[in-house]
């Protein structure tokens, strides 16, 4: 017998950080979460999304009252898939034991919740908020995680799969040794726009962020806003961004491409922070803090990860990814990073999948990562997500 509890105190909070470390304490690839980081999804104040919907957090105990799963569900109007016919809500921070029974317990909660809010589908399991953290079933790959990215034992997938979720979208990452050299294909794309002294490539300033925010929010826009849900940005969302990541940003990582001043590509990269928190266990006070700026000066981080990458539209296809690409590697190959994982491409944009799989000999398929969908009238039809054009 389980016995399931919503979220609605302080302890049950902690609680719900809990399950994680339980569920997964005995994998020697587990790096727990950030409390912090977890805990600001749930608060009001600080999530923005909470102006578009609204969210509620279970636990789920044992009868000996041992922690034994967690669940949260969303509601988002501002959440839109290219192809969407129903409104469709959201479920995520999931972990159970291995246990049927005990998962469908936290599936179902989630699915009434949902219901009685007016929603016919939920994506799973997925964040409340952007999509760059906490997205997607790991069911390849099974390595030490990414920063903000989710982690799981493999027998999660039977789990959603017997309850009756369906692929929605594969999440596809790419990895390289970071020091292997570029394909030709790549060079030889880049070679037109390496003597044209119109266009140039430049790495980012952490003076100057104000104007690197700007130059990422046109860039931005135009190529995303509107796709797969995706919301215009604004320049003052950017310049927070950024200066949330100064602390750890190296501008050796973080490339934007002009042509006579004007922004059209970029190519946003960061340390593996993961390379650092796994020795917090999940605290960020002061003591961590301070462990944490040692580690940084101390242990050198050996992994970059690609966050976004992205072309104007009048430049896709053309190129233009070849030669940011052959800029960032001539610097990126020659200072101390070893590895490189470029962070999920949708398996619907095959365009951009092509330019991950060609970077190098080398490039290799790290890990995959699925989006789910549960549809509550089980007779209609199932549609995974269009490709994009």
């Amino acid at each position: 017998m389980y016995q399931l509890t919503e979220v609605t105190t302080p302890a049950r909070a902690k609680d719900f950080l809990n399950v994680n470390a339980v569920v997964n304490k005995n994998n020697p690839h587990y790096i727990q979460p950030l409390d912090k980081d977890i805990n600001d999804v749930f608060d009001r104040e600080k999530n923005k999304t909470y102006r578009f919907g609204d969210g509620a957090r279970w636990v789920l105990r044992d009868d000996a009252g041992r922690l034994v799963g967690r669940i949260a569900a969303f509601t988002n109007k501002k959440y839109r898939n290219k192809g969407d016919e129903v409104p469709v809500g959201g479920c995520g921070f999931f972990d159970c034991i291995n246990n049927q029974e005990a998962a469908d317990m936290l599936f179902d909660v989630a699915k009434h919740w949902l219901l009685q809010r007016g929603l016919e589908a939920m994506d799973g399991p997925i964040n409340f908020g952007e999509r760059d953290r906490w997205w997607g079933l790991e069911v390849e790959g099974f390595q030490p995680p990414l920063y903000g990215m989710n982690f799981n034992m493999p027998y999660y997938k039977q789990l959603f799969e017997n309850y009756g979720f369906k692929p929605f979208f594969n999440q596809i990452c790419f990895g390289q040794h970071i020091k292997e050299p570029l394909t030709q294909k790549i060079i030889d794309r880049a070679a037109p726009y390496e003597a044209d002294p119109s266009f140039t490539a430049r790495t980012i300033e952490k003076n100057k962020l104000e104007k690197y925010a700007a130059d990422f929010t046109k860039i931005y826009n135009a190529a995303w806003a509107g796709h797969g849900g995706l919301k215009e940005m604004k320049t003052e969302q950017v310049v927070l961004m950024f200066k949330k990541m100064k602390p750890v940003l190296d501008e050796r990582l973080v490339w934007f491409v002009y042509r006579n001043g004007e922004p059209l590509a970029l190519f946003v990269n960061l340390p593996d922070l993961n390379q650092w928190f796994r020795h917090l266990h999940g605290k960020f006070g002061l003591l961590q803090k301070l462990k944490f700026l040692w580690l940084k000066k101390t242990k050198p981080c050996t992994k970059a990860t690609g966050l976004v990458f992205g072309v104007v539209p009048e430049f896709q296809g053309k190129g233009l990814d070849s030669f940011l690409i052959k800029r960032a590697g001539a610097v990126m190959q020659h200072i101390e990073y070893e590895q490189y994982e470029m962070q999920w491409i949708g398996d619907f944009n095959p365009k951009m999948i092509n330019v991950a799989k060609n970077i190098s000999e080398t490039t290799y398929v790290s890990r995959k990562l699925t989006t789910y969908r549960y549809l509550f009238d089980r007779t209609r039809e199932f549609k995974p997500h269009p490709v994009l054009n």
